[in-house]
């Protein structure tokens, strides 16, 4: 008899069915005071199970896998490259309300670089699940530092939480700015206040 279950028995066990998110949300529903019989309704629990699918896809990617193909014929370039203005749209993992933003992406090759539409990628994947900024921040400068192993690795987002803007205290007009660095960014003003400088044109 096996005692120990393997971790992809333990999701496999844990796996919810689309039909028991269905009914999770006809529960909801009623709790907020409507009838999920209605016409109007009667779709909406399948619709939200399809757009939760959209909006937390990233916990079904790999972010390494992703980067995992580089480039190395580039003529020995090894300043930075800078990807700007990335959209971002995550949730909150405190009320699940939605996070709108972008995004700024830089790093220094180490003789190789990536495809550029992998950095918004990698992004999309982190920002697709619930979050913290400050992590999400983090991890898209996790990844792209453990995976290409550059000479140092910047990343910007400048948010705007719906949880602060729509309830709460309500402060339609407030943004959220996290920056974390990695290597010579992190080691080199001189690095860290070029990039700056770029992403604020």
């Amino acid at each position: 008899m096996k005692l120990v279950k393997n971790q992809n028995e333990i999701k496999s066990s844990q796996k919810v069915s689309d039909k028991e998110a269905e009914e999770a949300f006809i529960k909801i529903l009623k709790w907020m005071g409507e009838d999920p019989s209605r016409e109007g309704l009667l779709e909406t629990p399948k619709r939200v199970v399809k757009a939760f699918k959209e909006y937390f896809k990233g916990y079904n990617e790999d972010p390494k896998k992703i980067l995992e193909k580089t480039f190395g014929d580039v003529d020995g370039y090894d300043d930075m490259v800078i990807q700007k203005n990335i959209s971002v749209q995550s949730h909150c993992e405190h009320h699940m309300a939605p996070i709108i933003g972008v995004a700024h992406v830089a790093y220094i090759p180490n003789e190789r670089v990536v495809g550029l539409s992998k950095l918004a990628r990698v992004v999309e994947v982190f920002s697709k699940r619930l979050q913290t900024q400050e992590r999400l921040t983090m991890q898209i400068a996790n990844v792209l530092m453990e995976t290409l192993n550059p000479k140092g690795v910047a990343v910007s987002i400048d948010s705007t939480h719906q949880c602060m803007t729509m309830r709460g205290i309500k402060k339609e007009q407030a943004t959220t700015v996290t920056n974390y660095y990695l290597g010579k960014f992190k080691e080199d003003l001189s690095y860290q206040n070029r990039y700056l400088r770029f992403i604020s044109k």
